[in-house]
């Protein structure tokens, strides 16, 4: 049976942080994993560190793409050149706790679950913020006013649901994922424990207010809403995000 894991990692300007990502996987207690990192046009010294991880370590495979096309194309290129049965989500300025594999695989065969997250440690200015407690079930309903899953904890069975792919947009592409997922599965489940490292102080993290726009098209372009329905699960969606960046 394949039992490898197929971690999933998009790189853009990430020559800081990409290294830290790296060893916390190459410290997992779980060792059958490959590693398969996309880049996505960096013009710092990303592909140069990411050509020396990968000539020492035979499991880490680079791609690099000409064109930046944002992190959703660059985890469906790496999806795209995966073989293993589980897909993983890594982000290269995020980490994982060393028996973050070995647990949820574990919870993932034991339970029959098809998509698993767990809950994640936030960092800011490098030292410990609050942690994020998603919960221990969630539906196709549920996820569409909150996106729960943290995409550093992600981790889907290929075998059961067949590849899957993100959504070719710049924001939002893991929630797309998630709930294209869970229309055809009844619920998603949350294996036990405090698996990742979620670095705030990206760009991304520090721009969330100016992408709620963004979240408005997300419900009318990708999930086809009608205005209406979108109007009320908006609201809720940005009261959410709101009080969990409290946390």
């Amino acid at each position: 049976m394949n039992n490898l894991v197929s971690i999933i990692m998009p790189c853009y300007n990430n020559e800081a942080t990409i290294g830290k990502a790296v060893e916390s996987v190459q410290r997992q207690t779980y060792i059958e994993w490959e590693l398969l990192i996309t880049d996505d046009g960096s013009i710092d010294g990303s592909v140069e560190l990411i050509e020396r991880l990968a000539s020492s370590d035979k499991r880490i495979k680079f791609f690099s793409l000409q064109k930046n096309g944002g992190a959703g194309v660059a985890r469906n290129n790496s999806i795209k050149n995966a073989v293993g049965r589980y897909i993983a989500f890594l982000d290269a300025d995020d980490s994982w706790d060393p028996e973050k594999l070995d647990c949820q695989i574990t919870f993932m065969k034991e339970n029959g679950v098809a998509l698993t997250y767990s809950a994640y440690q936030k960092i800011k200015g490098g030292d410990l913020a609050g942690v994020v407690m998603p919960p221990e079930k969630i539906t196709y309903k549920e996820l569409i006013y909150s996106n729960v899953i943290g995409c550093l904890t992600a981790v889907y069975d290929s075998h059961l649901l067949g590849k899957r792919y993100m959504p070719i947009i710049r924001k939002r592409q893991d929630m797309g994922l998630w709930l294209d997922i869970l229309k055809d599965i009844e619920v998603a489940r949350a294996t036990p424990g405090v698996l990742g490292y979620y670095n705030c102080d990206s760009g991304m993290t520090k721009n969330k207010l100016s992408v709620l726009g963004y979240q408005w098209r997300f419900y009318r372009d990708v999930v086809e809403l009608g205005v209406v329905r979108s109007l009320w699960v908006f609201c809720v969606y940005a009261f959410r995000g709101c009080r969990k960046s409290m946390v």
